[in-house]
């Protein structure tokens, strides 16, 4: 997970797209793609929520079986906040249901290192540079801190890693051959500060906010969420590519049939999006806040481009707030991924939450809902180690149909539009009903070992490493002793030394110690 290796992973997968058109999915590698177990039932259909529509449409792919799927990525100038995470996770669940699927996913995230500036509207500095002035450092020392940071993030979350991680100032080319077919088409023209995109060109300009450009330049202008340039000719015209200063030598710049510039940011997505899934691809995904500027312009400046349909599914993620509030440093209550980490909460527990709520509603952290996010896990965690104890031998149909009926309840929650509410609410009710039987011992070990089958099914999905729950922990000598120590306590009635042991125990090695009838017994609080 090191930033070169996204580098490397462009090399080695030019051409992938047109290898996986030519594959076929069978239904054997179907199987494989959930580790052996049987595929979904044919009637639970994927429904995916298209933001061009406004309505939930059953997926279906360009090429059968196979996905090709680009994500906006982060723009690399400081340390993703959580609410970054939280599209960033919505999105590798949103993978991991299509695999789970059966589907063959070629996933493209780009990294912004270059032409993302501090206002939407093609205004004001580029945010890599100004981090670079505010650091010491120079633009392409804070592009390399800050991808190798943001892997290091996804890998911490255990977000699949995207197969290609284009960087936009490896791909200048590509950007100004797009800009080339524009201007031979008549879409573009040139201002003093670069090339802009006339959007009055387009009939159908703003479609994927459901207005149309006379309603969509009122809506900004009423907003005023675009500061305008006077020379631009209309509010939502957009730069394609932005010449450098006059007298000022910027770090990241190139020469260009226009001048000497940079990329406009939207410009990056179309560019690199079309290099590696072709001009029409199946999914585009992205945070809400892409809809109105960034993800409209992609598409005018696509489409005008091809002729053709850009994207057919577009997939947007709601914004995370804080406190029932939005995020913001000088609300002091701005959080990365490392100061959670800082304050002694796992990555579980923020992954967890992080997808726990619908990812098309509004999701709002509270440290309340992270702690109830721990506990959650820990009874998962629980109930996976009770499972492992079963010895009881023998079948239970009853048990069979409770199997049954919790995969297709989880399935059915999944594949309608990633309802993961509802999916944890019924794993949680498969994980309460099963206890129940353990607790009346008609759970058998077969049963034990299908149920955890069925978690580690799920967790294809959860993407939370149920696995390592199961994994054998050996006790250190010196708790082993002290367990020992505790025990003879025990048996001479000195009961204040036993408590003091099992504390010591819980607190300096997160170890809970439990006096059963069969003796005592352990488990590991972490």
């Amino acid at each position: 997970f090191q930033a070169e290796d996204g580098i490397r992973d462009v090399e080695r997968s030019r051409g992938l797209g047109d290898v996986y058109k030519r594959q076929q999915t069978s239904r054997t590698a179907c199987r494989a793609a959930h580790g052996g177990s049987n595929p979904p039932p044919s009637f639970m259909e994927l429904k995916l929520f298209n933001t061009l529509t406004r309505k939930k449409e059953v997926f279906r792919p360009i090429y059968d079986k196979e996905v090709r799927m680009y994500a906006c990525g982060p723009t690399v100038y400081d340390y993703a906040h959580i609410g970054n995470l939280r599209t960033y996770v919505c999105e590798d669940i949103l993978r991991r249901v299509l695999e789970f699927n059966g589907f063959k996913v070629l996933h493209v995230m780009n990294i912004t290192d270059v032409g993302h500036l501090t206002s939407q509207a093609d205004e004001g500095e580029d945010k890599v540079e100004m981090s670079a002035r505010k650091h010491g450092k120079s633009a392409w020392e804070i592009a390399e801190f800050f991808t190798k940071a943001f892997l290091e993030d996804i890998q911490t979350l255990n977000i699949l890693k995207p197969h290609i991680m284009p960087r936009a100032t490896q791909h200048i080319k590509e950007m100004i051959e797009l800009i080339k077919k524009l201007e031979e088409k008549g879409y573009t023209y040139i201002i003093d500060d670069g090339v802009y995109f006339d959007t009055s060109k387009l009939k159908d300009y703003g479609k994927l906010t459901g207005m149309n450009f006379e309603q969509l330049n009122k809506y900004l202008k009423a907003g005023a969420r675009v500061p305008f340039n006077p020379q631009k000719k209309h509010i939502t015209d957009f730069a394609l590519w932005k010449f450098s200063p006059k007298n000022v030598k910027r770090q990241m710049e190139w020469d260009s049939p226009w001048g000497v510039g940079f990329p406009g940011w939207h410009i990056e997505c179309s560019a690199m999006s079309m290099k590696y899934l072709g001009e029409t691809f199946d999914i585009h995904c992205g945070g809400v806040d892409h809809i109105p500027t960034h993800h409209t312009n992609e598409i005018a400046q696509s489409e005008a481009a091809t002729g053709k349909k850009f994207v057919n599914y577009w997939f947007h993620c709601e914004f995370l707030i804080v406190e029932g509030r939005k995020m913001s440093k000088s609300l002091g209550n701005f959080y990365t991924l490392r100061d959670l980490l800082k304050k002694g909460y796992k990555w579980r527990e923020i992954r967890y939450l992080l997808m726990s709520a619908h990812y098309r509603q509004q999701l709002n952290f509270t440290f309340q809902s992270l702690d109830a996010a721990k506990k959650s896990i820990e009874r998962i965690r629980d109930f996976l180690r009770n499972l492992k104890e079963v010895s009881k031998e023998g079948v239970s149909d009853e048990f069979n149909k409770l199997l049954e009926n919790a995969r297709n309840s989880f399935i059915e929650a999944i594949n309608d539009d990633l309802n993961m509410p509802e999916a944890l609410a019924s794993l949680f009710n498969f994980i309460s009903q099963t206890n129940k039987l353990l607790k009346e011992g008609k759970v058998t070990r077969e049963g034990a070992r299908k149920a955890i089958d069925l978690m580690l099914e799920f967790d294809k999905v959860l993407g939370l490493k149920l696995e390592e729950f199961l994994e054998e922990r050996e006790l250190p000598e010196e708790v082993k002793e002290l367990i020992e120590k505790r025990e003879k306590a025990r048996k001479e009635g000195n009961y204040e030394l036993a408590d003091k042991i099992r504390e010591e125990i819980k607190e300096k090695y997160k170890i809970l110690l439990e006096d059963t009838p069969e003796g005592v017994k352990w488990k590991f609080l972490e």
